[in-house]
């Protein structure tokens, strides 16, 4: 933790401001109307060149298309402020480096940030279905997948690459035609106090962070109609460490807290304190390894998550055959002081964008812990835990046995995408735990609602599954160890 107040140290220090730039005073028009690119990028360049300082938007609203933020620099939103995305797609830059387009950029930049109560606005559905018009005219390349861009030629509302000392506080985040905020390999980065509205488009994630080190996430509202709080690893060279996220809500059409889904590199030293979670149609808790990369040391300390399709699932898999998986763990993981309630309805309902209907429902999933045979999840600490399920499950309808010839019939999905309904139906009500080692649940209860053929807990080639004061059903079981 000494880490942690050292980087708040770096982060308070870094935002002196020698000098004040008002954008209107290199033109910039707060009318809703005038294309303000230039004049905006233009005071951010003039006060990079002076040795830095804040340039600052008055209250009104400023049209811009994709601006770059410069060294010591940084954007300063005023209440009432709005900047504005232009609604032309040509307005915004694919930039060469990131290979991504954004709202607001800064590649290989120091001592930056975006403050104050005002707001971006990326304006994201009314872009993204121009872009679509302009591809099916012909006059934007593009494969239209599912009838909509490609992620990286839609517009984030930021794309911040290889920067270091950064800070983002107080701001509101709004309509991104793609990801909300990607932070790729950046260090010192400070995200205070923001609001998030993200449900405006198709891949709507709230937060991204990409193998970044020296992370903190604080005092963060967020809704979006994807992941919520996401940590990603593009490249096997990557390292996400020192990250802790803390005081913060998070509401998703996805998941709450996600490691993935490409998770290429080394994730360490993460910690998750005082965490709200709510309306998730995937799971609370995410942590998964799929593509080689190694998860260890992960702390989730206070968590409470109300209307959640799934509170807990760790998963250890390995998607891409042809990928090297030698470094691929996920290991030493600690999840305590959990309150989180499942419904037997669809928990995202009137999202703009929800999670797919299934073709059939099933009935409700427990948490899991899910290697495979030859990739074992490792050390799993569950402590303090109370877990509401629904229960009604119908085994007239759908079936999953627990005899040993039935927990070998399961299939391993060893290459599927990351998600705990895959296996559609799993052979417990209330935590699933397969290929795993050194399992300990201490002061969990597992309460169902309504009644469940299924056992509460079914352990699957696990070896040191140890329980103390684990309760289901009102029984209190304690094993010390289970081979």
């Amino acid at each position: 933790m000494k880490k942690f107040l050292l980087l708040l140290t770096v982060f308070l220090s870094a935002q002196s401001f020698a000098t004040d730039y008002y954008a209107s005073d290199f033109g910039a028009k707060a009318d809703g109307i005038t294309l303000n690119t230039a004049s905006i990028q233009a005071a951010i360049d003039f006060a990079s060149s002076k040795g830095g300082g804040r340039v600052i938007l008055t209250p009104g609203k400023y049209l811009c298309g994709s601006i770059y933020l410069k060294n010591d620099v940084t954007l300063h939103l005023e209440a009432g402020a709005t900047l504005m995305g232009s609604l032309n797609p040509w307005d915004y830059v694919r930039d060469p480096y990131c290979k991504w387009t954004a709202f607001v950029f800064a590649v290989k930049q120091n001592n930056i940030g975006l403050t104050g109560k005002g707001t971006i606005d990326g304006r994201g559905f009314e872009v993204a279905n121009k872009m679509v018009e302009y591809i099916r005219r012909g006059l934007f390349e593009d494969k239209l997948v599912l009838d909509r861009p490609q992620e990286s030629n839609r517009p984030e509302n930021i794309h911040f690459r290889e920067c270091v000392n950064v800070t983002v506080k107080d701001i509101t985040l709004k309509n991104p035609a793609c990801w909300n905020q990607q932070y790729d390999q950046c260090r010192n980065l400070l995200i205070d106090g923001i609001t998030v509205d993200a449900k405006c488009y198709w891949n709507n994630d709230g937060l991204d962070v990409v193998d970044c080190s020296d992370v903190i996430v604080r005092n963060c509202f967020i809704d979006a109609s994807d992941d919520a709080y996401c940590f990603k690893s593009h490249t096997y060279k990557g390292v996400s460490e020192n990250i802790l996220v803390e005081n913060c809500v998070g509401r998703s059409s996805a998941n709450g807290i996600k490691f993935g889904t490409m998770t290429h590199g080394v994730f360490k030293h993460f910690v998750f304190r005082n965490m709200v979670i709510f309306d998730t149609y995937r799971s609370a808790i995410t942590v998964a390894s799929v593509d080689g990369g190694s998860v260890e040391d992960v702390v989730v300390d206070g968590l409470r998550s109300i209307n959640t399709g799934n509170p807990i699932f760790l998963r250890l898999a390995k998607r891409n055959s042809h990928e090297d998986h030698h470094q691929a763990c996920l290991k030493d993981i600690t999840i305590k002081n959990v309150y989180a309630e499942v419904p037997f309805t669809k928990p995202d309902a009137g999202y703009n964008y929800e999670g797919p209907v299934e073709d059939l429902p099933r009935n409700v999933c427990p948490s899991s812990i899910l290697g495979l045979p030859n990739m074992r999840i490792e050390n799993v600490s569950l402590e303090n835990i109370e877990l509401v399920y629904p229960g009604n499950a119908n085994k007239n309808y759908a079936y999953r046995g627990s005899s040993p010839a039935e927990l070998e019939a399961i299939p391993e999905l060893e290459k599927s995408y990351p998600e705990f309904s895959n296996w559609k139906e799993e052979p417990a009500w209330g935590l699933y735990i397969r290929h795993a080692d050194g399992i300990s649940l201490k002061n969990v209860k597992f309460k169902v609602l309504g009644q469940d053929y299924r056992p509460s807990i079914v352990a699957d080639d696990v070896k040191g599954l140890k329980l103390e004061n684990v309760e289901y059903n009102g029984i209190v079981t304690n094993k010390t160890t289970m081979k």
